[in-house]
Formats: structure tokens, sequence, C-alpha cells
């Protein structure tokens, strides 16, 4: 049966909220969770971004669901190694299990210590060598690494799960995704790829999960949660890789409030009261072949958005599995 997840929105939320909306979802019947893991949102008024690590402990607490972070770069803004341990404590202190999801990353959260933003070459060569590096870490063996991007002196972890963690990597393009295959236990997508999967599997990923995630933006009037959507998302709508590149909330904000209309966003993201509608859209991601779903929901009724989901989508969903 497909796993249907909430996708906890820390660039919306601050971290006592989210870990109520956590609680809420496992009330309504959600399976699983994914996190964002942010260090500024994308717009001002988006307007929080709490450290992932203490609201996923807090959580894994709070609920018995399993998370996922959607996702983490573990290159620039901290060193894999701290990743590392980060993930392991993680592992060994959720009650639902805990998967390190990762990514090359956008300029908006890594720039901040003053290095420079890589080309997308670079990140991704950059990645690959953090999964290496984690990953020996979490045998518990005391481990020197002199690679081309990191340096780790005799550092071992004390702190474990039972099982070694797992890494699932956000990947867009070809050498993203050839090396999710190969150096991850599972492909992360924010938008349904039949093409993006396939390729996947046939480069490593067989027999490994695909998770995808969207947001929706529930209300009672489509009217307001049309507008909703475009306040707060209209960067979802950005094409290209101005998500990549831009390091502050005002130029994302300059951008999409210039060229991302009300129509652009609600083409993207259901919005509305007609379960239809939100199915439709969650459909769109099970026919590619991705096999957990993660919603969203867009501004602050996620009480409203869960009844609706227990109540109106999940047997629907359900029926059609």
């Amino acid at each position: 049966m497909t796993r249907i997840g909430y996708f906890l929105s820390t660039e919306e939320h601050g971290p006592r909220s989210l870990v109520r909306q956590a609680q809420g979802a496992e009330a309504a019947g959600f399976d699983a969770l994914w996190i964002s893991d942010h260090f500024h949102p994308w717009l001002e008024s988006q307007g929080q971004a709490p450290f992932v690590w203490t609201v996923v402990g807090a959580i894994g607490q709070a609920t018995a669901l399993p998370i996922t972070t959607a996702v983490t770069c573990p290159t620039t803004r901290m060193h894999p190694a701290i990743i590392a341990q980060a993930t392991a404590t993680t592992a060994a202190l959720v009650r639902g299990g805990f998967t390190l999801g990762v990514g090359t990353g956008e300029a908006l959260n890594e720039h901040i210590l003053g290095l420079p933003w890589p080309p997308a070459a670079q990140r991704l060569a950059m990645l690959e060598e953090a999964i290496e590096v984690m990953r020996r870490l979490w045998t518990g063996k005391l481990v020197t690494h002199r690679g081309e991007y990191y340096d780790l002196d005799t550092a071992r972890l004390y702190t474990l799960p039972e099982e070694s963690p797992q890494v699932f990597m956000a990947a867009f393009g070809p050498k993203a995704t050839t090396l999710a295959g190969s150096a991850a236990d599972g492909l992360i997508q924010v938008a349904p790829s039949t093409d993006a999967i396939e390729m996947f599997r046939a480069r490593g990923g067989a027999g490994k999960p695909v998770q995808g995630g969207l947001k929706v933006c529930w209300h009672e009037d489509e009217a307001q949660a049309r507008r909703l959507a475009h306040h707060r998302w209209p960067n979802d709508a950005l094409p290209g890789e101005a998500s990549q590149i831009l390091p502050l909330p005002r130029h994302f904000e300059q951008l999409t409030r210039e060229l991302i209309t009300e129509d652009r966003v609600a083409a993207q993201i259901p919005c509305g009261p007609d379960p239809e509608v939100h199915v439709a859209a969650i459909r769109s991601y099970l026919e590619a072949g991705i096999e957990e779903i993660y919603i969203s929901q867009i501004g602050d009724d996620q009480e409203g958005f869960f009844e609706f989901f227990s109540t109106e989508l999940l047997p629907r969903l359900r029926a059609g599995s």
C-alpha cells in the first residue's frame, strides 16, 4: 500500500507549531513525515526557519511516525561529519525511525558562511564525497579521510542507532539521478517525472523507494486558497536554476512578484475545497511511480486540512490503491 505522509514546512512555521502539526498529522491518519531544512525561508512572507535537528528531536518524542529531512545539504553550511553525528543521534532518538534526505542545496541557505557558491557539477561531487564520509562514520569505526573537499582526522561516532541510517537523495538531471541510483538508498522528487524515476531505477536504483512531495492549499473558498498559495509559495513556480543561485529571500520576492501570477501558481498547486482536484494531483505522483507521497498544506489552517484529509482524501486514495 502507498505510504501517504505529511510534509512539515519549516519555512512557514515555528518549532512548537511544527510539533503540533506532526501530532495532528498522526491523528489524521498520515503514515510518515517529511520536514524541510532551511537557514532562510524562501520569502519574507513565509517567515520562519527553525533549526531542523532540534525540531526533529522534539517531533520524534511527540509522535511515532517515521521522519525524513527533505532535504538537508551536508556539504557547505555544515561539515558532513556534523551531519553524520546529527543523523546518528536523531535516528537513535526518534521513535518512528529517521531517514536523512540530502541534496546539493541552494545558495539561499548555504552561502551564509561567506564561502563561494560552487557550480552544479562541483556541488554534486561534494555531495558524493559527503555521503561517503557519513557512511564511513556510521560504521562506528575510527575514520581519517583526506578527500578533495573534506578532511577528517581520527573521528569516531559513539552514539549510533541499531541500524545504519538510510540516505535518500533529491536529484534533478541525469548526472544527479545517476548518483542517486548508485550512492543513495532512495530517490526524492518534488514533481512527478516518470523519466527520472526510470533513469534512477536503470542506474542502480532498482528496488529502491521513491518519495515525492507536493504542496496543496485547502480552503473552503477556492479564491482565498489561490490568493494564499500565491502569497506564500510563488517561488514554487519559478523555472530553471534561480532557486539554486539566489542568496536572499528578498531576491525571491523581487523575482516572483514580477513574474509569477496567481493563475500560474494555481496551475501547479491544487487549491480549494474540491477533493477530486487534490486527489488528481496526488494520483499523478502515484502514476509516475512514486511510492511514498508527502503532502504539505500551505498556510496556517492545518487542523482544517487534517479534517479534510481524513474524511475526504484518505478514503478516496485508499479506495483507489
